[in-house]
């Protein structure tokens, strides 16, 4: 499980290092910190960023926008984005609107504005609104990772290190290749999110990544997965057998 990694676009010294004290403090990765444009998408392009922060305004002008104009446009790059703004021009407002942010805060910022500027912005961007206020979810499922809300901090596991998931009353019970972790989620909802070529449901209490199977076993209905842990394959699920060559 790792931190979800946040860069930070401020130009203002005291504005950025507050940043960085809250989010560390609350178990954010910070990606970097960058005060100008260039700055900002020398970073963008060489971390792993999961969302922005940005300031409308570096050095005077809206550079800020500018960067989410560009992320906007560049194929495969786009990210979910927060604006930090202490202007109240209508027309750079209008403008910063068109770019799509998912939350826009006026500074002087606080704490759990920011936090809840983040899950929102991770809600938004990946259409599962209102995840993370449900009283039977916590967990919103990307391509590629789940963001698992703990307490005021998102955690990030990447979708393919997942061997396969288990059901337990109304949790599930995470697998992965170096820890197991437990969500707040139906396997139901889970199975409609994750990407069904790759995984696959083998029983109605389990979900397998497919790519994660060492040995059928047939007679048993029994999968081996990676690191020799042992799942049910019942008889009303066999049917992704057939993507399988299988020896007899």
């Amino acid at each position: 499980m790792n931190n979800v990694s946040v860069l930070i676009i401020e130009d203002t010294p005291a504005e950025s290092e507050a940043l960085v004290q809250v989010l560390t403090e609350n178990n954010y990765t910070i990606a970097g910190v960058a005060r100008t444009f260039s700055e900002a998408l020398a970073l963008f392009y060489q971390q792993t960023v999961d969302i922005v922060i940005i300031d409308v305004f570096l050095n005077g002008n809206p550079d800020g926008i500018a960067f989410a104009e560009t992320i906007n446009i560049t194929p495969d790059a786009v990210r979910p984005f927060v604006f930090l703004t202490s202007s109240n021009d209508r027309q750079i407002f209008d403008r910063a609107k068109l770019t799509k942010p998912f939350s826009f805060l006026l500074k002087p910022f606080n704490e759990l504005e920011i936090l809840y500027a983040l899950e929102i912005a991770i809600e938004k961007f990946y259409g599962q609104t209102n995840v993370f206020l449900s009283d039977d979810q916590d967990t919103v499922v990307s391509t590629d990772s789940l963001f698992i809300k703990k307490k005021n901090t998102l955690k990030k596991v990447r979708i393919d290190t997942i061997i396969y998931i288990e059901v337990e009353e109304r949790y599930c019970n995470i697998i992965t290749e170096h820890e197991k972790f437990v969500i707040m989620i139906s396997l139901t909802k889970l199975s409609e999110l994750l990407e069904s070529s790759k995984f696959v449901r083998t029983h109605r209490n389990y979900i397998v990544n497919t790519s994660k199977i060492e040995e059928i076993v047939l007679p048993e209905n029994l999968l081996i997965l990676q690191g020799n842990h042992k799942v049910t394959l019942s008889d009303k699920h066999k049917d992704f057998l057939r993507k399988f060559n299988i020896l007899k």
